[in-house]
Parts: structure tokens; sequence; C-alpha cells
């Protein structure tokens, strides 16, 4: 059996007071991902239409570039009680080059600050990556402490901070392919993610005797069912991921098993694009305990609403 202290073989150098993993270029998965009937920020004609480039990668791609360096530092530990807290701060979009960094910890230190970069400089998120806890120390704890209230709502205007979904069974088989908001499979993500690690395939690899699920896809895993949720959102309108953070407490997390997910409205914020609905998503076994959890920051573009400033009028005058 390999020990998981060698479940990657990235590349980490050391760099000033920073760990520093190698550039790599993360795939683009979610050319045909629609929601609500209509395509998603992920399309190139959609996101061109708000402003952008191109089709956006999905932020949680990106943390898979972490793993190899919350490894490197806590070892076993990262796969069971790791965490990723990210404030997603600039687009990535394929063919460009990004790089993960994290700070080099003391002695016992279990709270780190993240960042990744573009070859040019661009950040393009920043956040803690951290271990154990209670949760209250990581980046999004402190950002939902210093969070402006929304105001005007329109897109949100029927969303009430406390509103909660039932629970929703959720299961990831490995050639499962996820739905119209990920429409591929864990085997399909396995092919081209930026970490391949040999742990995320067979049981003689890793000390959990079985396969377990990359943190990326923990999200698209506690996302599978998200749209049967019917919170009183109005649309249709273009979303993104403006925050994100996934923290296991009993991990890993396998293919092939089945957990439960309920969600909650924690808070709502805004900027001048957007509206912004803080969601957290939490995830129980078979044996109803807490195994992981997810904090969502799903930003809905103001100019991708048709009825916005119609109904913003009806609203507020």
């Amino acid at each position: 059996m390999i020990k998981v202290e060698s479940a990657f073989t990235t590349e980490i150098v050391e760099k000033d007071n920073l760990l520093v993993g190698p550039w790599r270029s993360p795939k683009q998965m979610l050319q045909a991902q629609t929601y609500d009937s209509h395509a998603s920020i992920h399309d190139d004609a959609t996101a061109q239409k708000l402003g952008f480039r191109g089709g956006t990668i999905e932020g949680p791609t990106h943390f898979s570039q972490f793993a190899p360096l919350g490894e490197r530092i806590w070892g076993r530990a990262w796969f069971e009680t790791g965490c990723l807290s990210a404030h997603y701060r600039n687009p990535v979009f394929e063919g460009e080059e990004v790089q993960a960094q994290i700070e080099k910890p003391k002695p016992g230190q279990t709270v780190c600050e993240i960042g990744m970069i573009k070859r040019d400089g661009t950040e393009i998120l920043r956040g803690t990556a951290s271990i154990d806890g209670d949760g209250s120390e990581t980046a999004l704890s402190r950002r939902l402490g210093e969070l402006k209230p929304l105001t005007d709502p329109v897109i949100l205007a029927d969303i009430k901070v406390g509103m909660k979904t039932p629970r929703q069974a959720i299961k990831m088989d490995f050639d499962q392919n996820m739905g119209d908001l990920y429409p591929f499979s864990l085997a399909d993500k396995l092919k081209v993610i930026t970490e391949p690690s040999d742990g995320y395939y067979a049981q003689e690899y890793n000390p959990w005797g079985r396969a377990i699920i990359p943190m990326e896809m923990l999200s698209v895993l506690f996302q599978y069912r998200a749209r049967e949720d019917r919170l009183p959102v109005r649309g249709p309108a273009v979303g993104l991921f403006a925050d994100q953070e996934i923290r296991l407490l009993r991990g890993p997390l396998f293919p092939g098993e089945t957990y439960w997910v309920e969600r909650e409205v924690v808070a709502l914020s805004g900027s001048k694009r957007t509206e912004s609905m803080w969601v957290r998503s939490t995830v129980f076994d078979a044996d109803d305990a807490v195994v992981a959890t997810m904090l969502l920051n799903g930003a809905s573009m103001k100019d991708s609403y048709a009825n916005y400033e119609r109904e913003h009028k009806a609203l507020y005058g």
C-alpha cells in the first residue's frame, strides 16, 4: 500500500515564505452546462454577451492544485479534515496557466493563507487552507462577518436568510454523467485533472481501502440536485461562483457512496453588477453524521435578467 504522503507526484518548490506548485492549464468542461433551460457563464457566447472574453473555467477546478500543497503540510489529515476557503477574484479561460501558492506554516499551524495567480500576476483567488478547527478561522468565515446587507434586491427579492431545503440523496459513480449543471463524469474529470493521483482510482493506493473523490469534484457532488431545491430565485439569470468553501469533517468521501445534503441560505449580499445568495450545504452519511460542508456564494448577474429594471421600478419605485 502506498502511503498517503506520496499521493501526488506534483513538484512543489519553496519560494520566500511560500510553497508553490507548478504552472497548470486547467480544462474547461462546462461548455454544455445549462440551468433554467439556458446557457451559463461557461458558454462562450453567453459569457461574451456579459463582457467576458469567453466561457470561464469553473472556480472549484482550481481547488485540485492546492491538494498536493495541503498534503505536503498536513499529510493524511488533509484528506480527512481539510478545508479550502476562497474568494474568487478573476476568471480563468482555457489555455491560460495558473499557479497555486500557500503560506509556509510554522510547526503546528493549522490555517495557512493561499493564493493563485496567472503568468502576468493577475490574482485568481485568495483565501485559506486549513485542517481541523470549528470553521470559524477560515477566509469566508471572516468574509461573512464583513458583508454589507443586500439592498433593493430583485433577483433575490423573494429569498430570506434562514430558508432551508429538504434533505436530498446524492451519489457520484465513476461513469455517472452529473446532469445539466455538470455534463461530465468523474471518470471524464480524472482524465484531465491538473493533479492526478492513484488514490483517486484504486483501493490499494490509499489508507481508506477505496478510491476517493477529489475535492474539486465534491462541489459537483454537493450541487448535483441543487436545481431541485426550488428556492424562489427570479430568473432566468446567469450566475457565477464568487466565493466557495469546502470543508471535510469526516473525510474523505467516496465514489458510489450515497450521501444526503440539505441547504440553508445564510447571507445575502450584492455589488453593482450582482446579487449574491450565500448557501451552506451540510452533507450527511448513512449514519446521519455530518461528513462535510460547503459554503457557496452564487452571484447572479443583474444585466443577464431581462426584467431587472422593470421589476426594480415596480418593487422600489
